[in-house]
């Protein structure tokens, strides 16, 4: 068709399509008019401008519309560039439309009557979408906008365009043709993205703040215009990208391309202009909606698996539920690294997100059927979220006081309850994680959980610390006394030691996760940490911390010091080790004290432990110059101190070179069997050295390091502690008394330990010596202290095992060895019954004596019932002796049981009830007088008041009924000795046997009346 005849035919329609008010007929003639090739410029625009005029805003001419979009877009590919005014006008006024008619049609309830106009609107809308991207196509093809009207309607036209996709994005799931609108907005989103692109490219941004600031003044630039247009439309798109993602997301992530378009596009569009754009849009904002995506992603996880929960969670499901979690961290990543100073701004949503994080993990590890969870969880985000929070730590842009600031308010004072920040409102729920957390497994609450959380992520920042600068590195060396505080928690040291938690080791694709438990990993975090400043000024740092805190107090942190100081001797160079041990040696010799040498929680012990422990991973060279340096100082008065303190905290004698260690072997002997030559009471107290019997208590810490030959212990050791006994027995000085037990307890240790002994003649006269002193001496009954040397005396009865024994009724021997076993197993204390039945089981297994039943008591602890502690069998404490064999074998096994942990934590939840019962318990003791009042009640009875008051009975009478029931106990087993040795009639047994059990009972019945009333 001719040009001239177009042209007149075009304003023939248009003509028509003015002159015409039937809907109908306007409909017809916009076909036509699509028909017609128009090329030119001016006719173009009167196409367009005609169009424009005649959109309905209508909400009922969905098909008006469409033939008016549909003639608009045939013609988007023509030269419109004098029309492009028209055809963006056309678009954001069918943009308004169709929101408008979005909103009623998604509001109406009437589905049947309005389904074949809902249906061609939803056509309409694709229609309208296809119009917009074709558009921001041809707007890429044109020279940037210069006139002021132009610029407006281009930047309304986008704001339009996009609202309109963040509506039909919120609404998707309620919009028919699903994947049609989302493929076509895709299109659109990616055109607009290319459009900014373009623009950016043809803006000279060189000296942009200072043109842009002249332009203010007055002064004109060419292309200032431009720039300021080019910036605005990046900026909306932006900031309209991000809330098409917000609504994508909120969409249960099921959109995930439309979350790629969006959220790769806002971080590619934030580069252009060489970082401009991003001045002009609140990227702080950006981030923060970043973080909420992820902190909401993550609750409705929790919410979710909670809520039903009845199988384990698969890999499948874990992978789906926690890659848009990545997605989102990855791309606030990028963000907070190409503008950490924005992103500081909103430091405090970033650091409670990443502790969200890391509490996370805690609770799904403690789940079992979140165990595969657990997995995926730490392989996706583990390191996604350290390299958010690195992204702000590690950036030269961000100020040093900055950088202490984040790190104070995850790991500083006030940091366990850190989260009233106005603006983190909403974030700060948060200390209810109930909503997130409790609902897995056991109820945690959360504060606790918070706790964990903060320690796991510390390890996680230890573990990853090479990726960390100095500073930061320096920074994370000085919260390490805020981790031992932590560690000091009741709720967070025991759970350290209970819990497992998922570990990713390699890198790349060799990535593994494995199941560690949680103290373990703790130790691999600081000892990789260790290696990192190594080699750096920070090491100095770390030194001096180790150092401080040898001393510890708490044992969980002591044992975590004294662990990195032996990885650093297993580990440092030999100049390094030397320097350090010679520090130790000297920090020893300074604490050195006679009063604290056999004190076993003094600073000298302390550190006299750590030396000896950290001995035995070097080499013997470095043993060599410990033991040196202590000869070394022989003439003054703290060497006996100090080697002392080292023998008894196990300093490894078997590790030093031949030539040494056969020395002091020798001079170990030497000074023993002078110090036994010289023994009296007057040597005792013109000790010199301030330590009494310093010669007896390093033979009886070294005997099992140096396996001393047993030749070289003779009697005249039995002979030295049948003397202690007769002067601590005939001794009134109270300090001597003490000394003279502590030298008791250590050559207790010595006999038990030279097997050779046990069959001397003096044996005996030991034995009966510690009768007389533990059981029927003058002061057995009042000597309270006597009990310190009972643990080592257990010792010494297990090594009994050795000794002939005679069983026989007369022996004197026989009668005294079972009193002392009696003493022993009546030890109501449980580290004492532990203590007792140990040595025990030692002498059963090795004696020749076959009646063992003779060496229990009646009384022993082992032989009362458990439910109600009244009475007492000898079958029982057998029964209950046997399952402690079993026991005790099967712990010899390296691995616990999870049976053996269950029962470890009921019993420490069973300690822990009586430890609040007890103290809760208000003991009254005002009407405590000639009669104890155990508990009083009082009823109101006919308006009076009636008092039951529970008293204890008289003692001669709780002592009779306790005589009748172990007289019965005798008669009875008597009666079953009798049957077996003497054949009497099987009927007289019986009937003596049904009497007296019935007499039994009825005196147990009266047994327990006494201890009831």
């Amino acid at each position: 068709m001719e040009g001239g005849s177009s042209s007149s035919e075009l304003r023939s329609i248009e003509d028509a399509i003015r002159s015409s008010d039937v809907v109908e007929n306007r409909i017809e003639l916009l076909g036509k008019l699509g028909e017609l090739n128009i090329t030119e410029k001016s006719e173009l625009a009167s196409l367009a401008k005609c169009l424009t005029e005649y959109t309905c805003l209508d909400v009922s001419q969905c098909m008006l519309n469409k033939a008016i979009l549909h003639v608009a877009v045939k013609h988007l590919e023509s030269d419109i560039s004098n029309a492009l005014a028209h055809f963006l006008a056309l678009g954001t006024k069918a943009t308004i439309w169709c929101g408008k008619h979005l909103k009623m049609t998604l509001m109406s309830s009437v589905e049947s009557q309005e389904e074949e106009h809902d249906n061609l609107f939803f056509e309409l809308l694709l229609d309208l979408l296809s119009f917009s991207g074709v558009s921001f196509s041809a707007l890429a093809r044109l020279p940037v906008s210069t006139d002021k009207l132009s610029m407006d309607i281009v930047e309304k036209f986008l704001v339009e365009q996009l609202n309109l996709i963040k509506d039909s994005i919120t609404e998707i799931k309620r919009i028919e043709p699903f994947e049609s609108v989302g493929k076509v907005t895709l299109e659109v989103i990616d055109a607009v993205i290319r459009l900014c692109g373009t623009y950016a490219r043809v803006v000279n941004w060189e000296s942009w703040e200072e043109k842009l600031e002249r332009d203010k003044s007055g002064t004109h630039f060419e292309g200032v215009s431009n720039m300021n247009h080019v910036i605005t439309v990046i900026k909306y798109t932006i900031e309209k990208l991000c809330e098409i993602g917000v609504a994508a997301a909120n969409n249960g992530g099921s959109l995930v391309k439309v979350l790629n378009f969006t959220w790769k596009g806002v971080v590619n569009l934030l580069q252009l202009g060489e970082g401009v754009c991003a001045t002009k849009v609140n990227v702080a904002d950006i981030v923060s909606n970043l973080i909420s995506l992820v902190n909401e992603s993550l609750k409705c996880a929790a919410e979710a698996w909670s809520s039903s929960l009845n199988d384990s969670i698969s890999v499948t499901e874990a992978r789906k539920t926690f890659l848009p979690i990545k997605f989102y961290l990855i791309n606030a990543i990028k963000i907070s690294t190409l503008y950490p100073c924005q992103a500081h701004l909103v430091r405090r949503e970033i650091t409670n997100c990443i502790l969200m994080i890391s509490t996370f993990k805690i609770s799904l590890s403690n789940e079992k059927l979140l165990k595969t969870a657990a997995e995926v969880f730490v392989e996706l985000l583990e390191k996604a979220s350290l390299d958010l929070l690195f992204s702000l730590l590690n950036s030269s842009q961000v100020k040093q006081e900055f950088k202490v600031e984040i790190l104070d308010s995850l790991f500083g004072k006030g940091s366990y309850t850190d989260t009233s920040s106005g603006d983190m409102s909403k974030f700060n729920k948060i200390s209810s994680l109930d909503e997130i957390i409790s609902l897995f497994g056991e109820a945690m609450p959360g504060e606790r959980a918070l706790l964990l959380g903060r320690v796991s992520l510390f390890l996680s920042l230890l573990k990853f610390s090479v990726d960390l600068e100095e500073d930061v590195k320096l920074g994370i060396t000085r919260k390490l006394g805020w981790f031992l505080d932590i560690l000091i928690d009741e709720e967070v040291y025991s759970s350290i030691l209970l819990l497992q938690v998922p570990v990713l080791y390699g890198s790349g694709e060799t990535l593994v996760v494995a199941w560690q438990p949680m103290f373990s990993s703790l130790l691999n975090a600081l000892e990789i940490f260790m290696l990192v400043v190594s080699s750096t000024p920070v090491w100095r740092e770390l030194e001096a911390f180790l150092l401080e805190n040898i001393f510890h107090p708490h044992f969980l942190c002591w044992e975590v010091v004294l662990e990195l100081w032996c990885f650093m001797l297993r580990y440092a160079e030999p100049g390094t080790v030397s320097g350090i041990i010679g520090k130790l040696c000297s920090l020893l010799k300074l604490v050195a004290s006679s009063e604290s040498v056999l004190v076993p929680g003094s600073a000298l012990r302390k550190l006299a432990r750590s030396i000896s422990m950290l001995l035995t991973f070097g080499s013997p060279s470095i043993v060599d110059q410990v033991y040196m340096s202590i000869v070394s100082d022989e003439g003054t008065q703290s060497s006996p101190v100090t080697r002392l303190a080292l023998f008894m905290e196990g300093f490894p004698l078997n590790l030093l070179s031949d030539k040494l260690k056969s020395i002091a072997t020798q001079r170990i002997l030497t000074d023993y069997y002078v110090f036994i030559e010289n023994f009296d009471d007057k040597s005792m107290r013109s000790s010199g050295s301030g330590v009494f019997g310093v010669p007896v208590f390093a033979l009886s810490a070294s005997l099992e390091s140096l396996r001393i030959s047993t030749s070289d212990i003779d009697v005249k050791t039995l002979k030295l502690l049948v003397s202690i006994i007769h002067n601590y027995i005939v001794s009134s000085d109270k300090l001597m008394k003490d000394h003279y037990r502590k030298l008791l307890s250590e050559t207790l240790v010595i006999i038990s330990k030279m097997k050779h002994l046990y069959a001397s003649d003096e044996m005996e006269k030991v034995i009966f010596e510690l009768e007389n002193l533990f059981i029927s001496g003058s002061a057995a009954a009042s000597d309270t202290q006597l009990y310190e040397c009972k643990p080592n005396l257990a010792l010494f009865m297990a090594g009994l095992a050795h000794m002939e024994i005679n069983e026989t009724n007369e022996s004197a021997k026989i009668s005294t060895l079972w009193e002392l076993y009696h003493m022993l197993l009546s030890e109501r204390h449980w580290a004492f019954i532990h203590l007792a039945i140990t040595a025990f089981g030692y002498f059963s297994a090795r004696t020749g004596c076959n009646e063992l039943w003779r060496f229990v008591p009646e009384t022993a602890a082992l032989s009362y019932d458990l439910e109600s502690g009244n009475e007492a069998t000898v079958e029982r404490f057998m029964s209950e002796f046997k399952i402690y064999l079993e026991k005790e074998t099967a712990l010899l096994t390296t691995t616990p049981c999870s049976d053996q942990l269950g029962l470890l934590a009921r019993e420490g939840l069973t300690l822990k009830e009586m430890f609040q019962k007890i103290s809760d318990t208000i003991v009254d003791t005002s009407e405590r007088d000639n009669m104890e009042i155990d508990c009083e009640k009082q009823t109101e009875i006919n308006g009076g008041r009636q008092t039951n008051k529970k008293r204890k009975l008289p003692d001669g009478i709780r002592k009779g009924m306790e005589l009748l029931e172990s007289g019965m106990k005798v008669i009875v087993d008597g009666l079953s000795q009798w049957q077996q040795t003497q054949f009497c009639s099987n009927e007289l047994h019986d009937k003596l046997l049904t009497s007296f059990s019935r007499l039994e009972d009825e005196i147990s019945q009266l047994v327990g009346l006494a201890g009831s009333d």
